[in-house]
């Protein structure tokens, strides 16, 4: 049986289906020498000669590929982008290094919000949790600047009408605060661009910090500092496979559970240790730039 081209790229890991619907779109993807076009479909077929920006890729869903999802505490200035022209650091810069697979972001955050972030080396797995069908809770923790009294809390909370049509905060809370610098927790169940900022905005609140706490039931881990991650065990690989409808896995790469704090520490400090390097060169190399973003 043939299967969308999108599909069986992303089953191999080779991207999320939405990062290689574009690659499509661009005419970066080909199939046996003619470009592929998006709605193209294919066979499980060894013959097939795929290529992606001219290199060979191999279509086989290997049965012995684990999947894998880390924690990231993104913070504010980095890009959800794989390269910048500009050299400015990107979210990926510090990940761990893999071999025969990448790491695949599920959702993204603008470059002035930070928090938590999910990356996977499961393609099927990040589209699955990034479609709006699936109504997956996401919550932010935010510090707005200005007036907010109840007609606004009604116009969040029923709906209001943006650009691309309208939307609404799942649940809205005050979380403390005096003046016009009041924070709140909202949730949201799908992730359209700058969405939480331009809910308030259509209010006439400006957001002055936001920062995603929570994807589904997995919360930004305590004690993880801005630029380190940390890779879920498999109860909760699993929760996320369950959430969207995809058998559990069955095997981890974590180390057993005797070695899991040392290399929990570790992996932390490796990680900050390359967020500062990455953080400090990103400066030197923007000095005269302008802002970010």
């Amino acid at each position: 049986m043939s299967e969308k081209l999108q599909k069986v790229l992303a089953r191999a890991g080779h991207g999320s289906r939405r990062e290689i619907e574009a690659k499509i779109a661009a005419g970066r993807v080909s199939i046996d020498g003619k470009l592929a076009t998006l709605g193209d479909r294919i066979e499980n077929d060894k013959s097939l000669k795929i290529r992606i920006d001219g290199h060979l890729v191999s279509i086989a869903e290997s049965a012995t590929e684990v999947c894998r999802v880390l924690a990231y505490y993104k913070p504010e200035g980095e890009l959800c982008t794989r390269s910048d022209p500009e050299g400015r650091p990107t979210v990926f810069d510090r990940l761990p290094r893999l071999r025969g697979s990448r790491w695949i972001a599920v959702g993204r955050l603008d470059v002035n919000t930070c928090g938590l972030m999910l990356f996977t080396t499961d393609g099927e797995l990040a589209n699955r949790l990034m479609h709006p069908s699936r109504e997956v809770e996401r919550e932010y923790a935010v510090r707005v600047f200005g007036q907010v009294d109840d007609d606004k809390i009604r116009q969040l909370s029923k709906g209001v009408q943006l650009e691309d049509g309208p939307a609404a905060f799942k649940t809205l809370r005050f979380a403390g605060g005096e003046g016009v610098n009041q924070w709140y927790n909202v949730t949201l169940t799908e992730g359209r661009n700058r969405e939480v900022r331009r809910l308030w905005e259509a209010v006439g609140v400006q957001v002055s910090r936001l920062m995603r706490v929570r994807y589904g039931d997995i919360t930004l881990p305590k004690g993880l500092p801005r630029g380190g991650w940390m890779e879920m065990d498999l109860t909760a690989v699993n929760y996320l496979r369950s959430l969207v409808g995809m058998d559990d896995e069955t095997v981890t790469k974590l180390a057993v559970e005797k070695d899991r704090r040392r290399t929990k520490a570790n992996q932390i400090r490796r990680a900050v240790k390359r967020h500062t390097q990455v953080s400090g060169s990103g400066r030197r190399s923007s000095n005269g730039g302008g802002k970010r973003g």
